[in-house]
């Protein structure tokens, strides 16, 4: 079993090849009808075919070019009222004579939106209907019996791809663009998120001044839950900043001096011009300050205009999904 599969990939994977070496000014004209349609890109097809249609519309949709998937059942009863004289229509058909297909062209022909086919066999009825034909024909399908869509059905997603993505490279569409397209993936977090969308604020930021006491400085941590303060001015300035860390070396340093920890003022034990990140940075870029610093920490305060806006913490940042 696991040489059949061998033997099926290698044969998928020299059909696709085989193609490759067959593109000419057709598959070309199809990428620039792509490119330069003013209206949306329909994809239609029937059963696997209609798969594959179905992904090279989501592919297209997501970078860059407005696409959607009409079932062609659908079609012919009331749904070809979404195609316009601007869109361009790429039909996959493995025969080109399914009737569901057969049935479109008129009405496209009415409408006046062009029309691009994906098949096996060039010299099929819907080839002599189609504006432009893409031959994507295979030797054989994979299946032993040469009946069930695989090879055929590899090589039109292939082609597909090649074409949303050569669509996509030459309307030079970017990681920020594909980002929009996908806020809530971790491509889209990395790349959209902001440090004033991670960072902590109002009650869950600790403010203190220079001379809170101690004990007060640890129940504005606590209320808070943010893991540090931020010590500022009168005007929201910083002073410097009392992290975990400075907690426990006051505690210690106090009880190897025999003093009295909680006389101590904020100002005493607090790190002076720590290190910062302005509001509008991109989230991810904080990871790698939080890496590269010498001394290890959890949390920076975030400025705006020189003042305090908020506080970004590392393990906030690892729970967003930014690493």
């Amino acid at each position: 079993m696991l040489e059949f599969m061998r033997g099926t990939l290698r044969q998928e994977a020299e059909e696709i090849l085989s193609l490759s070496e067959r593109l000419d000014e057709r598959f070309e004209t199809a990428a620039c009808w792509l490119l330069e349609c003013k209206g949306r890109v329909v994809t239609t097809g029937i059963g696997k075919a209609g798969d594959i249609a179905k992904k090279f519309s989501s592919t297209l949709s997501s970078t860059g070019t407005p696409s959607l998937y009409l079932h062609p059942g659908d079609a012919v009863h009331g749904d070809l009222g979404m195609v316009t004289p601007g869109d361009i229509v790429v039909i996959f058909s493995s025969s080109g004579e399914t009737e569901e297909i057969l049935r479109l062209f008129p009405p496209l022909r009415q409408i006046g939106a062009r029309s691009i086919l994906m098949t096996c066999r060039p010299e099929c009825t819907a080839a002599q209907h189609s504006d432009l034909v893409l031959d994507v024909s295979v030797d054989r399908e994979a299946c032993p019996h040469n009946l069930a869509p695989t090879t055929s059905t590899t090589v039109m997603l292939a082609l597909a791809d090649a074409l949303a993505l050569a669509v996509m490279q030459e309307r030079k569409f970017t990681k920020d663009d594909y980002a929009l397209y996908h806020p809530s993936g971790a491509l889209g977090r990395r790349l959209l998120m902001r440090v004033s969308d991670a960072m902590r604020k109002a009650e869950d930021l600790a403010l203190v001044s220079s001379d809170m006491l101690f004990l007060d400085v640890l129940q504005k941590i606590t209320k808070a839950g943010a893991g540090a303060a931020c010590v500022v001015d009168d005007e929201g300035g910083l002073l410097g900043l009392i992290s975990d860390g400075d907690v426990r070396r006051h505690l210690v340093a106090a009880g190897q001096n025999g003093e009295d920890a909680l006389t101590a003022r904020a100002e005493d034990l607090m790190t002076r011009d720590p290190h910062t990140v302005p509001a509008d940075m991109p989230a991810v870029e904080v990871l790698e300050i939080f890496e590269s610093l010498p001394q290890k920490i959890g949390e920076l305060p975030v400025l705006q205009d020189g003042d305090v806006v908020g506080i970004v913490m590392l393990k906030d940042l690892v729970r967003l999904g930014l690493t």
